[in-house]
């Protein structure tokens, strides 16, 4: 039997999952606006994965065009939303602001672009863009995340007659299910569900690859193939004792907070999170704001090479996380359900292939932390299953192989994008990948 967490009220709920951010009022947006330098060569656009024309959007907001500034936007970024509240804006866009080189507060670009977005599906998700006549092609999406979307709503502009096929009863991906919710809240994915779904793109739920369709009859049935599944499960410790009750992944964690009321989900008091990655910090912090007593994230190297962001760092510690840094797990204590877990120091020696000090772990410094929950956030799988039954892909470090002009795979007919050929970067990174292999699979097909 986990020892459980006291649960809160839902005031206290409501509280701790609200949002980091807090939107701009009209006035705030064009005053903020009205800041930007409208930089010609606008380093905030370079810094942009899908390389939205940032001065160009907030200069339509300063004229309080705000239609047009949606378009500017949306022409690049077909998940602008997740994107706005969820990219790690300090180290893209506002990280390249000039103003920071001038030691002032750079614009406040991702909270901007939320206005302008925000704006747009409150006034009914207007028509920006007219699609090209039908070509007779279609195309089938085997994930509806980021690069799905993306993918899918650049192809229906080209003409394309699109069907996305998603495994889960509610499309969005990684946006609707494995971002925290104080950061994004599910309603928001699915508003950009219903954006590219109003272009005529077809969603197909329940479908699993594999299970209720075959990829032969999947195939058979489209032109072209578009793969963006992003990652699986967590990768296990491969530690004693993981089977244990009160093991569980991060992703799943997270899903599980998304999907139930918060009332529901059962926490331990005392939390131990394995890694140190954003997610793993989202599960920390998720895990604190649900009532845990006391949460700590565990991780082999030192903090200076942590993978997380430092603003994420810095939110764990303000929700009261606390690190072991040169620490790894060795074992999972407890009978039926966790009861604590054993680590080892580690100390960091010769570099790795990556550059990395490789850690190694000190002899005779083991100790144990008592602890009713493990939280693994250590990386997540690809989807093996799937990707074997797909002829003629080229896999890579658990990684699809494409071509990185058209993100054609080494089967003429599929397209990849996302998580799944880059082993796990930003929404934003998946956002342009699907886009930029809509316009691959239209030279595929019309050699143009």
């Amino acid at each position: 039997m986990i020892n459980l967490a006291q649960k809160l009220t839902e005031q206290e709920y409501e509280k701790n999952f609200a949002e980091l951010h807090p939107p701009f009022s009209k006035n705030s947006a064009v005053a903020e606006a009205n800041r930007c330098l409208y930089c010609y060569d606008s380093p905030c656009t370079k810094a942009c994965p899908t390389h939205i024309d940032i001065p160009g959007f907030i200069k339509k907001i300063a004229s309080e065009n705000l239609k047009g500034s949606a378009k500017t936007i949306l022409e690049a970024n077909w998940v602008a939303l997740t994107c706005a509240k969820a990219c790690p804006v300090d180290v893209l866009c506002e990280g390249a602001c000039v103003f920071i080189e001038k030691n002032e507060k750079p614009i406040e670009i991702g909270r901007l672009q939320r206005f302008v977005i925000e704006n747009y599906f409150h006034a009914g998700m207007p028509k920006l863009f007219s699609a090209k006549p039908r070509n007779g092609k279609s195309v089938g999406i085997i994930g509806s995340g980021p690069a799905g979307l993306a993918c899918s709503g650049e192809l229906a502009l080209l003409g394309f007659d699109v069907t996305i096929y998603e495994a889960k009863e509610i499309p969005g991906g990684l946006n609707t299910w494995g971002i925290a919710p104080y950061k994004v809240r599910q309603a928001d994915s699915l508003k950009e569900v219903k954006l590219v779904e109003s272009y005529g793109v077809k969603i197909k739920t329940k479908i699993r690859i594999g299970k209720e369709i075959s990829f032969e009859e999947l195939s058979s049935k489209h032109d072209a193939i578009f793969i963006g599944i992003g990652l699986g499960e967590s990768f296990d410790l491969k530690v004693e004792g993981e089977n244990l009750k009160g093991v569980i992944g991060a992703l799943e964690f997270i899903e599980e907070v998304k999907a139930e009321k918060w009332s529901k989900v059962n926490v331990g008091k005392r939390v131990a999170v394995i890694g140190a990655g954003n997610t793993s910090i989202d599960a920390a912090t998720e895990a604190k704001r649900l009532g845990a007593e006391h949460v700590m994230i565990i991780y082999r190297r030192s903090r200076s090479e942590m993978p997380a962001y430092e603003f994420e760092f810095q939110l764990a510690q303000k929700d009261g996380v606390t690190f072991h840094f040169q620490t790894n797990p060795v074992r999972v204590i407890g009978s039926n359900s966790v009861e604590g877990i054993e680590c080892v120091k580690m100390q960091l020696a010769e570099l790795d292939e990556r550059g990395r000090r490789r850690p190694k772990p000190i002899p005779g410094s083991e100790f144990k932390i008592p602890v009713d929950m493990v939280i693994k956030a250590i990386g997540q799988q690809t989807n093996t299953d799937l990707l074997g039954s797909i002829p003629n892909l080229k896999i890579e470090n658990g990684m699809i192989v494409v071509d990185p002009e058209t993100y054609q795979t080494g089967n003429p007919k599929v397209f990849a994008g996302g998580d799944c050929i880059n082993g796990g970067k930003e929404v934003v990174n998946a956002a342009y990948d699907g886009k930029r292999a809509a316009h691959g699979i239209y030279k595929y097909l019309f050699g143009k």
